[in-house]
């Protein structure tokens, strides 16, 4: 466990992965990185007027993610990452510009400073990608009750999903680990919980301890 790792936590709204961020920080030392939601001063905006400020909202969010994963390449201990840089542009900026809220212009520029700024970014060790059908995206959303959040549309999280899809079946700057979520409950059932450790640490090549 002291050796140096970058793991990221990639999925959809509300399927977790501030959560697993946590439990696996808390349960194995190892120091977590959380998505800066909270502190984006285009978000209230964003979501008044998506087309006005889309590109705004979304060079803040590729800013701080481009910061946070240069601090995590210099650490020297383990580090956890609640969603990479990578959902950034190809999840949430391209669902932007697809559904006419980012115009051609700014996603094109949006992806220019994207693809430079990746080339420059070292790769993490390992991916975890926590996958949830919509039914369960929407339950665990109005159960953390952000208010910004309640009444995003099944759609919205639909075409989410299928942007994560298409980008996990053809990335390949590091090792996926695909974790079905539906039926995981990894807060309340300790053996859930276990069996996701266990798939991480088989995955970094770590050694599994039963206690």
């Amino acid at each position: 466990m002291s050796h140096k790792r970058f793991i990221a936590i990639a999925g959809n709204m509300g399927v977790g992965k501030s959560t697993l961020t946590r439990l696996l920080a808390d349960c194995f030392g190892w120091t977590p990185f959380y998505e800066a939601v909270d502190d984006n001063p285009y978000l209230a905006d964003f979501y008044q007027n998506m087309r006005q400020w889309s590109f705004h909202s979304q060079i803040f969010f590729l800013t701080r993610r481009t910061r946070t994963h240069r601090t995590i390449t210099g650490f020297a201990g383990v580090a956890i990452q609640d969603r990479s840089v990578y959902e950034d542009a190809e999840i949430f900026a391209r669902n932007l510009y697809q559904r006419g809220n980012m115009t051609s212009r700014d996603f094109q520029l949006y992806r220019d400073l994207y693809e430079e700024l990746i080339q420059a970014l070292p790769k993490p060790d390992l991916i975890i990608y926590l996958k949830a059908s919509i039914p369960t995206l929407i339950e665990r959303i109005h159960r953390r009750g952000r208010d910004f959040e309640q009444d995003v549309s099944p759609l919205y999280l639909q075409q989410l999903n299928e942007l994560y899809k298409a980008w996990i079946e053809d990335f390949t700057l590091c090792p996926i680990l695909t974790i079905e979520a539906d039926n995981l409950d990894f807060v309340r059932f300790d053996r859930d919980f276990s069996m996701i450790k266990e798939n991480i640490l088989t995955e970094l090549g770590l050694e599994v301890v039963h206690v």
